[in-house]
Parts: structure tokens; C-alpha cells; sequence
């Protein structure tokens, strides 16, 4: 269980960063913060369900 915790953890992460980027240059060009922030949640908990089936 502690393993398949920290792998889910992991995964979360790695995807967070990669969205985080996107709405890094979003926010940059003048995107809502808080909509930037919803649209990053929603695509890391997306990216790990759909790495989760695959």
C-alpha cells in the first residue's frame, strides 16, 4: 500500500509541474490565477487517471 501511495504521489507531481508550466506563461499573459490554478488541478488528477488505466 505505501508503494502504490508514493507511486500515485509521484505521478501527481510529475503532472503538476508539467501543467504547472503551461499556467505559469497563462497567468504571464494575463489568464485569471485562480482559473489558471483549477485548469492545472484538473489536468494533473486527469493525467494520473487516465496513467492509472494505461
Amino acid at each position: 500500500m505505501g508503494q502504490r501511495a508514493s507511486e500515485l504521489t509521484t505521478q501527481l507531481a510529475v503532472a503538476s509541474l508539467g501543467a504547472g508550466v503551461i499556467t505559469t506563461v497563462a497567468v504571464a499573459q494575463g489568464q485569471n490565477p485562480l482559473t489558471a490554478l483549477g485548469i492545472t488541478l484538473f489536468s494533473a488528477v486527469a493525467a494520473v487517471m487516465v496513467g492509472q488505466v494505461l
